[in-house]
């Protein structure tokens, strides 16, 4: 009963922060599990599963505030979930240590430019999709889709930055996309890919679902409260955080 407290609090914790900020919960979740315990393909298809359910509750609570476009969402869905798959079954054949140093660099970046560009995503100026557009968008997505699948921290940040940065849209409502589409679809989509590959630990994921789909609701009540300003804020923390703790696990 403790350790499924200590699961339940540790999941709590990184999916509010993960709902809020639009990425991160592998920051504390995913180390977590492997502190525990767990081998690392065990830990990743386990962290898979139960953060599918914080983008249930995070999408629960967006849903109401009518923050979800249609044509962006299906984009999300037909551009991702291929790249996902893509990912989940190439992870074997990706050395961890490279890939995580490159992610580590690669999601600092993120950070840096967003502190950089004091106006990025505080205000909302995404219009309609034009097929170019679109095909643009999609490639981006798709990429980001591959290191979802086959990596465990930070993806959902770069969707959000790809969000806020290439269509416009400001860090309120690209935060729900990436929480709803990539938390549900994409993460659901790996889960179930890396469940079938590989091994999920059935009896931790209890705590960790309720904690993420909480969290999930909390994170994202706070993010609609607080607006795009305090959320830009939020983003550059996490993704400087995220970046540093790969790297650090790297070495």
């Amino acid at each position: 009963m403790a350790a499924q407290f200590g699961l339940f609090i540790i999941s709590l914790i990184a999916n509010t922060f993960s709902a809020f900020s639009g990425g991160g919960a592998g920051l504390l979740q995913f180390p977590a599990l492997i502190f525990l315990g767990l081998p690392f393909a065990i830990a990743l298809a386990t962290h898979k599963v139960a953060s599918v359910a914080l983008g249930v509750g995070a999408a629960f609570r967006h849903y109401k505030e009518r923050n979800l476009h249609l044509q962006l969402s299906l984009l999300m869905v037909v551009s991702g979930v291929p790249g996902v798959l893509l990912g989940a079954w190439g992870i074997l054949a990706v050395p961890e240590q490279a890939a995580q140093i490159a992610l580590g660099l690669l999601t600092i970046g993120l950070g840096i430019y967003s502190v950089c560009k004091p106006k990025l995503g505080t205000e909302n100026l995404f219009s309609e999709l034009t097929p170019s557009h679109a095909v643009t968008a999609g490639l981006g997505l798709f990429v980001i889709g591959i290191l979802n699948g086959s990596l465990t921290s930070g993806t959902g940040l770069f969707v959000t930055l790809w969000l806020v940065s290439y269509l416009k849209l400001d860090y309120q409502r690209a935060v729900a996309h990436t929480l709803v589409w990539v938390g549900v679809v994409w993460n659901g989509t790996g889960a179930g890919l890396l469940g079938v590959l590989g091994q999920v630990h059935w009896s931790w994921l209890p705590a960790l679902l309720a904690g993420s789909l909480l969290g999930g609701y909390f994170g994202a009540h706070l993010s609609i409260k607080k607006g795009s300003q305090v959320i830009k804020r939020a983003f550059e923390t996490v993704t400087i955080l995220v970046g540093l703790a790969l790297l650090v696990k790297s070495f």
